[in-house]
C-alpha cells in the first residue's frame, strides 16, 4: 500500500489510536451500538486481528492506543492474551475493560507480560454502578494511572449512578474532578463511526475553561484534520481515531506522538 500525503498534528495535540475489541478481532464502532459492530476492515493492513491492527499502529510509529474490551465491558473475563499481543506490538496501552470497583482496577493494574504493565485504567460513567465508588478506585491506583471516561449517547451521560442520573456532563464531570480525578475521556458513542463530526466541542470548551489542569481527551467523531484542528483549539490535549485512520482519511507519520 502507498501511503497518501501525512499531515501535521495541529498544536502537538496527541493523537490516540482506538482499537475495539469484541470476540478476539478489532472490530468497527458504529454509533455505539455494539450489537452490530463487525470485524474491522483497514487499508493499513490484511485482517481484523489484534495482531494485523497493532503493528499497523506501531508502523505509522504510534507508540501508544486505546483499548475498548467490549466482551469485558459487557461483563466477561479481560482478553489477556489480546492485552499480550498488543504490548508485544510495542504499544502502550489505554484499557477500557469495564471496571466498575477497586478490586476490578486493582486486577488490570497488576497484570503484567514481558515485564510491562498496562499504561492507563480507564473506569467509563457506563460501568460505574455507583460514584461513591470513584474515591477508592482512585485511592487503589493513583490519579495519574486512571482515566474517567465521561461516557455520553448525543451528549446525554451515560450512567447507572443513582446520585447522577439527573445531572448534565458539566456537572458529572465535575464531581469527577472533586472526587480526584486528574484526567478525563470526553466520549461520545452516538458520533463513533457514523462521520457527523465530533459533538464534544461544547462540553471540553468548558471543561478546560473551569478546570485549566484536566487533562482532556475527546473521543467519538474525528473524520479529518479540520475535526482535530477543532479539539485542539478546544483545549483538548488527545483524540482518540479510528475510523478516519482506518480509511485513510487521517494519516500518521507526521502526527506529533
Amino acid at each position: 500500500m502507498v501511503a497518501p500525503p501525512y499531515v501535521q498534528n495541529p498544536k502537538s495535540m496527541r493523537i490516540i489510536p482506538v482499537i475495539d475489541l469484541m470476540r478476539g478481532d478489532v472490530v468497527r464502532g458504529v454509533g455505539g451500538k455494539r450489537d452490530q459492530y463487525q470485524p474491522i476492515r483497514s487499508l493499513l493492513c490484511e485482517g481484523s486481528s489484534p495482531q494485523a491492527i497493532g503493528d499497523a499502529f506501531r508502523r505509522l510509529g504510534f507508540g501508544e492506543a486505546y483499548l475498548a474490551d467490549l466482551d469485558a465491558i459487557g461483563g466477561a473475563e479481560p482478553d489477556w492474551s489480546a492485552y499480550d499481543v498488543l504490548l508485544d506490538c510495542g504499544l502502550r496501552l489505554w484499557v477500557d475493560a469495564g471496571a466498575a470497583a477497586a478490586e476490578h482496577v486493582a486486577a488490570l493494574a497488576s497484570y503484567r507480560h514481558g515485564g510491562r504493565a498496562l499504561d492507563s485504567l480507564i473506569v467509563g460513567l457506563e460501568s460505574l454502578a455507583d460514584d461513591r465508588d470513584l474515591p477508592p478506585i482512585i485511592n487503589s491506583v493513583g490519579p495519574s494511572r486512571l482515566v474517567f471516561s465521561l461516557d455520553l449517547r448525543a451528549g446525554v451521560p451515560i450512567t447507572r449512578s443513582p446520585r447522577w442520573q439527573s445531572l448534565r456532563a458539566e456537572a458529572i464531570a465535575d464531581g469527577a474532578v472533586e472526587a480526584g480525578i486528574r484526567r478525563m475521556i470526553v466520549l461520545d458513542l452516538a458520533r463513533v463511526g457514523v462521520d457527523e463530526g465530533v459533538g464534544t466541542l461544547p462540553l471540553c470548551r468548558h471543561l478546560r475553561q473551569k478546570l485549566p489542569s484536566l487533562e482532556i481527551t475527546s473521543g467519538g467523531g474525528v473524520r479529518s484534520f479540520d475535526d482535530l484542528r477543532l479539539l485542539s483549539d478546544a483545549g483538548c490535549d488527545a483524540a482518540l481515531v479510528a475510523s478516519a485512520l482506518h480509511d485513510g482519511r487521517i494519516v500518521a507519520t507526521q502526527l506529533a506522538m
